[in-house]
């Protein structure tokens, strides 16, 4: 159960870094940057998932349907829609919005899996919710209603309910496949399915010359190796052990993160305001993930009883 907490730190770090590197290599249209993030991940998982996924096809052909929208919410548009939403709007509004994940996945969770959460989880949600808009206006919450919403918001929400679905199917379905195999599989789907998307957006755009430059080859192998397979690995490991409700109050904590990634390499700066919301995020992840930690060490304490 530790180990799920401690995949779940780096798995928003990582993501911390895609908002960052996204944002860094923002020049490039969203879908070229979507495609080629994966054409490295599929290049990387090759070894790794090759062999599995050929063994597994028979499975994935049985479930496909879930598999599919897994595919789809997941690893083809996640992403896509995130660094779309970037081309029209500002990085505080996705921040803003991508707080909203956890409440959604919270609630599909508790529809569609049954999954109960006590008042004080609830508590938490709401706190670390708070928290994470507090970082991201920098205290002013009362600027929330002012702000200037466009396209880019819009698509923000087709991220938000993508993560929410995907979060939720991995937790009902990924136990069934072979995890560096299904990945990999989804990724070749993806990279499919995203080829014609992209010579549409450079037949209408023109294809972008500074897709060679070396700032941008490196941020998009970072993104095909660490958001794209790494993150997803711990995540779906995750999501096994926390379930999808409580694993998603993690990413409450990635405009903390992204915050002290700012900090050191875009030389913003951090005030006492952000700190408070913080605590506060931190604080809510805390509350959220008291239940299972308890429950834990519960269980463990019944079997050493059932063993004397």
């Amino acid at each position: 159960m530790f180990y799920a907490y401690i995949m779940m730190l780096f798995v928003v770090i990582f993501y911390a870094g895609n908002i960052l590197t996204g944002r860094a290599i923002n020049e490039l249209p969203p879908f070229t940057i979507a495609f080629f993030r994966l054409v490295v991940a599929f290049i990387v998982m090759l070894p790794f998932g090759l062999r599995s996924g050929w063994q597994y096809r028979h499975k994935f052909l049985e479930y496909k349907k879930p598999f599919m929208i897994m595919t789809l919410t997941g690893i083809t548009f996640f992403n896509t829609f995130i660094y779309g939403a970037l081309q029209f709007t500002t990085s505080t509004n996705v921040s803003v919005l991508e707080t909203v994940i956890p409440v959604v996945t919270v609630v599909l969770s508790a529809i569609l899996l049954k999954e109960r959460l006590r008042n004080v989880q609830l508590l938490g949600v709401l706190i670390s919710l708070l928290g994470a808009v507090w970082v991201v206006l920098g205290g002013n919450v009362f600027s929330l209603a002012s702000m200037d919403w466009n396209i880019g918001d819009a698509i923000m929400i087709g991220a938000i309910g993508s993560w929410a679905v995907y979060s939720i199917l991995v937790k009902k379905y990924m136990h069934l496949f072979p995890q560096f195999g299904a990945l990999f599989v989804m990724s070749g789907i993806s990279v499919a399915m995203l080829l014609p998307i992209v010579i549409v957006e450079w037949f209408i755009t023109g294809m972008p010359n500074e897709l060679a430059t070396l700032g941008n080859l490196a941020g998009i192998a970072y993104l095909g190796i660490f958001p794209s397979f790494i993150a997803l690995i711990f995540y779906n490991r995750a999501v096994g052990e926390l379930g999808a409700s409580q694993t998603s109050i993690f990413l409450n904590l990635l405009p903390v993160v992204t915050m002290i990634g700012a900090y050191f390499w875009l030389d913003e700066t951090i005030t006492l305001m952000k700190i408070g919301g913080a605590l506060a995020v931190i604080f809510g992840v805390i509350l959220t993930t008291k239940k299972r930690r308890a429950s834990a060490v519960t269980n463990m304490r019944q079997t050493a009883e059932n063993v004397d």
